[in-house]
């Protein structure tokens, strides 16, 4: 068992760590989780230019009406790869990363319960990510949209990429359910003495929720997945109607998955939102037993929403009736979150660093995200607005407004602990405000494009009264956001070399991962304060006003 104390180690204190000069062989080589962490994330850096790369390349060609600067034949390659990219090896990464690097630290370990396994699920999900990318070099990279449906998943049995997209989702989906049973036995079973569940950190209950969400939604990708190789290299005929298979089967395994996905990558954007508006309000935060509550009830009813999907497939007004109700009810939990955090916000003494102002942007951007999702539990209005670009502009602000602002929020957060200095607060700010405006004149005008019409996954369309202005300046809106994603770029490399010294705490915050050295030591920790609430070192440094002493009280 670890002694407890009551001193907080100064920078100067810290011997230095022989470990981190050995090189790039140590990195390749590491079990560390701190270094697998930064690693997720440096590949999910990487997937993320390149799915953005490909988006200004679509974002061109439909800048004008009639364009032909792509073929039909690679727009639908690009939007297929930036689909998949950005979900299955961006933010599915990014998330892990963190939990990979966070979780230990938060909980008062020195390492994850399997090192080895935490080696060999980061590498999995890496060359599952190449993989797909090295379609590019084949017959042509996958081009039936980032959900792959049936038929046309089955369409072209000589075109290899639909190969390479069942092949790098499985050795990915392979990495993250091994990523999930770490995190989970880590929660688990190495907490720190004291640390019950009621104490904590929401950043960790929000992993674990995902953790159990990935174990349970992703054996169901998997098996259509190998269903679909088992078609189309031995002509198993599961999806294929012409031979008595079914192409609705697809859809219901790949959305099964497909909607607890959405809570797979936004549930740890909640855990990060929750320890940072806390941070920067100077308060605890409002109804912890009711954040951690309402995430379990999203996880739970993320399982009954998926054919909210698939209401233009003729299922019948029974089955559709059953899906918009649940629909409708899996948004009660997520405005929970919504007043919780408001409520912590309230009477706080807020500081709007750039982590802060990406938290109050996702209130916004989330619940812009969550309306227009609630709007397609209404069957009437789903069958109108269904493959519109209404749903583009909604899954942008689900996914982007909500689950990429969180790891911007989270990287300006706990980049100093990563690293041991600052981020540039200027120059953050300058990201912060380009990437949200050019986020919002993408996507905010494709709701209008969408109920006006203009169906999405196309490559050009006709010269209609205002599409070729309105997708002119959603077209601008990109290359804002890739202006703003130079600048973070900019940003992490000025303060990597000469960024002012963080210290172990800048923020005076209030979990255990801000009592390490900044970066951590190989070993994380010698000596940790008592755990008596989910604030132990808010309760370290303000003994009178500690929290376990006012639940006594």
């Amino acid at each position: 068992m670890m002694k407890q104390w009551t001193h907080i180690p100064e920078p100067e204190e810290q011997l230095p760590d022989a470990a981190t000069e050995r090189g790039l062989l140590m990195w390749l080589s590491s079990v560390d989780h701190k270094q697998l962490g930064i690693m997720y994330l440096l590949a999910s850096l990487l997937f993320f230019l390149l799915g953005g790369l490909l988006v200004l390349f679509m974002r061109t060609q439909l800048a004008i009406a009639e364009n032909d600067f792509l073929s039909p034949e690679v727009y639908n390659q690009f939007f297929t790869m930036h689909g998949t990219t950005m979900i299955f090896f961006v933010l599915t990464p990014a998330f892990l990363g963190m939990g990979v690097y966070l979780v230990p630290l938060m909980i008062g370990a020195n390492e994850m319960a399997f090192p080895r396994l935490n080696a060999f699920s980061f590498w999995m999900a890496l060359f599952g990510g190449l993989l797909l990318y090295f379609s590019f070099l084949t017959e042509g990279a996958p081009d039936a949209g980032w959900f792959n449906y049936a038929p046309l998943n089955e369409s072209n049995y000589s075109t290899e990429g639909i190969h390479y997209y069942c092949m790098g989702l499985l050795l990915g989906g392979i990495g993250t359910v091994g990523t999930a049973i770490n995190l989970i036995v880590t929660i688990l079973h190495m907490r720190v003495p004291g640390m019950g569940y009621r104490q904590m950190p929401l950043f960790v209950w929000m992993m674990l929720v995902t953790a159990f969400l990935i174990l349970a939604a992703f054996p169901s990708l998997n098996a259509a997945l190998a269903m679909l190789l088992l078609d189309r290299l031995l002509h198993a005929h599961f999806f294929v109607t012409a031979n008595g298979g079914s192409a609705l089967l697809w859809q219901h395994l790949f959305w099964l998955f497909g909607h607890p996905e959405v809570y797979i990558l936004i549930l740890p954007a909640f855990g990060i939102f929750s320890e940072v508006f806390q941070v920067f309000s100077r308060k605890p935060i409002f109804g912890y037993g009711f954040v951690v509550a309402s995430g379990i009830a999203i996880a739970l009813l993320a399982f009954g929403v998926w054919v909210h999907h698939m209401f233009t497939t003729g299922l019948g007004n029974t089955v559709n009736a059953f899906f918009a109700a649940s629909s409708l009810l899996i948004g009660v939990p997520t405005g929970v979150k919504i007043f919780n955090w408001l409520g912590t916000m309230y009477k706080g003494s807020i500081r709007l660093s750039v982590s802060m102002l990406f938290a109050v942007a996702f209130l916004i951007e989330f619940t812009i995200g969550g309306l227009s999702g609630i709007s397609f539990a209404i069957v009437p209005i789903d069958w109108q607005l269904t493959d519109s670009y209404y749903v583009v502009a909604h899954l942008h602000f689900v996914f982007v407004g909500g689950s990429l602002f969180g790891v911007f929020s989270g990287l300006f957060y706990w980049f100093p602990k990563m690293s041991g200095r600052m981020l540039s607060e200027r120059l953050g700010r300058w990201f912060f405000w380009l990437f949200v405006i050019g986020f919002n004149l993408t996507f905010l005008i494709q709701h209008v494009l969408g109920m006006m019409g203009m169906p999405r996954r196309v490559y050009t369309y006709p010269q209609l009264p205002y599409f070729t202005l309105f997708n002119f300046l959603s077209t601008a809106g990109a290359f804002i956001m890739a202006l703003a994603v130079l600048t973070l770029l900019y940003n992490i490399w000025r303060s990597l070399r000469k960024g002012e010294p963080a210290g172990a705490d800048p923020w005076d915050a209030y979990t255990l991962e801000w009592h390490a050295a900044a970066p951590p030591l190989l070993k994380n920790f010698e000596r940790l304060p008592p755990v008596r609430s989910a604030r132990p070192l808010f309760d370290l440094k303000h003994p009178e006003q500690a929290d376990w002493k006012k639940q006594e009280g």
